[in-house]
């Protein structure tokens, strides 16, 4: 019988293949027809792990195969990416039950023709594990490094290309090697509730140990356990939330006593952060377009105990149905991700160059119509998860040209301020920081 874990991932990976879902959706989807949480988190891992290092093994099989990737059938390749990611990085999974249940898995596919071959490849590699045909590290051969950064470290050329040009080949290098580390999971307290350092304790506690973020006040790095499965996850004292989104919420420098719009606001975690620093005196209005994030925002902030809250569905590329009352607008763009792929490594395979025309026309539409909210002397701040130029830098020009009567305005975040750069820009750097890339900037409106 095949594993179920590894079953599971294939699920997966056919999802994502065929578009028919994104990862997290995916795995949720998979996950919830296995009841042992060893295979719920086995499947996650293999599934993850495969799509990291998916660009590698597509050079592996097709060298192996001698022949074109796109000569064999799709659900043969998924089975061979997720087995050799078993063969190449999990030491506890044996190589014979990997390649074993990989047969089974081609024969379950209804490509059983496929078997052999299957078999023939997998042992192969798992041979030759330690002499695989892919690029060396070449520093000063232009080509040499792409090729490196594209097969060897497993993201795609154009992507490379762009940041070895915008920060040279040892900074690209390591973010590439970050993107493929497994991400940990990132906690951020709800102070509306309890603090950072108590809620560390109360987790310790339910045998879930934590150390404070190194850069959000709010954050803890989970290093062992699961809160997730502890009571205290239902009792709205945190929130899952990447350390560099927190920063986010944090550069938004709410205050008590202001109007708020979060203009595209779901899951929430800004949300609470900017409400926790409102101390619940004021009205923060989060909006967001789709009736089942609305939904989600709900709970999350009525968990919470975020009274000052109030949420609304809105599409934020529209005319919205407020005033010109609002004392900050923030605008968390919907982008291309692309400086989320530690932890979402499907992004970087359904990405391309010619997807940011269409992003950065609904960002800069979002931002025109956050402009129409915001009070004479108020600010908006606009962010992304997004490691390019295209949707940070040039849409916040783009929007100066366009509306004379804002002008850009610094942020500020005390406890790094490194992370501001010579701009006013907020700039999380994944070779820099070891946190994801996230961007965010202010405008401020004439008075």
């Amino acid at each position: 019988m095949i594993a179920p874990a590894r079953l599971a991932a294939y699920d997966v990976l056919r999802a994502v293949s065929t578009r028919r879902a994104d990862l997290p959706a995916a795995l949720v989807r998979a996950r919830s027809h296995l009841q042992d949480e060893r295979d719920r988190a086995l499947a996650g891992e293999i599934a993850t792990g495969t799509l990291r290092w998916q660009g590698t093994f597509d050079v592996l099989i097709a060298a192996h195969a001698r022949r074109p990737l796109a000569t064999l059938d799709a659900e043969v390749v998924d089975i061979l990416r997720l087995t050799l990611f078993q063969l190449l990085h999990l030491d506890r999974v044996p190589a014979s039950a990997a390649v074993n249940d990989a047969v089974h898995l081609t024969k379950k596919a209804g490509k059983t023709s496929a078997a052999p071959f299957v078999n023939a490849l997998l042992r192969r590699a798992s041979r030759e594990r330690d002499r695989l045909p892919l690029p060396p590290r070449a520093i000063g051969d232009a080509a040499g490094e792409v090729d490196y950064l594209e097969q060897t470290l497993s993201h795609p050329r154009w992507l490379v290309e762009r940041w070895r040009t915008q920060y040279g080949f040892e900074a690209a290098e390591a973010w590439c090697r970050f993107d493929n580390e497994p991400a940990p999971l990132s906690l951020r307290a709800n102070r509306l509730r309890i603090g950072r350092d108590d809620l560390g304790e109360a987790l310790r506690q339910e045998g879930v140990d934590t150390e404070p973020a190194p850069y959000a006040p709010d954050g803890l790095i989970v290093t062992r356990g699961n809160p997730l499965l502890s009571p205290l996850a239902s009792q709205g004292l945190f929130v899952v939330q990447d350390e560099a989104s927190q920063i986010v919420g944090e550069v938004a420098a709410a205050r008590p006593g202001e109007r708020i719009l979060d203009a595209c606001a779901a899951p929430g975690g800004k949300t609470l952060a900017m409400a926790a620093a409102m101390g619940n005196a004021g009205i923060l209005v989060a909006a967001d377009v789709r009736a089942r994030r609305v939904q989600l925002l709900a709970d999350t902030i009525g968990a919470a105990g975020a009274a000052c809250a109030r949420v609304v569905q809105a599409n934020a590329a529209q005319a919205l149905p407020f005033a010109d009352i609002f004392d900050c607008v923030l605008v968390d763009a919907p982008c291309t991700g692309l400086g989320t792929l530690r932890r979402d490594p499907d992004i970087k395979w359904r990405r391309a160059p010619d997807d940011f025309d269409a992003v950065t026309a609904l960002q800069l539409r979002i931002l025109t119509t956050a402009a129409a909210v915001v009070r004479p002397g108020g600010r908006i701040v606009y962010a992304t998860c997004s490691s390019e130029p295209d949707e940070n830098e040039a849409v916040v020009a783009r929007f100066l040209e366009s509306q004379p009567g804002f002008r850009p305005a610094p942020l500020h975040f005390a406890p790094a301020p490194h992370l501001i750069n010579s701009a006013g820009h907020l700039r999380t750097l994944p070779f820099r920081d070891r946190l994801e890339a996230f961007f965010a900037a202010a405008v401020v409106k004439a008075g």
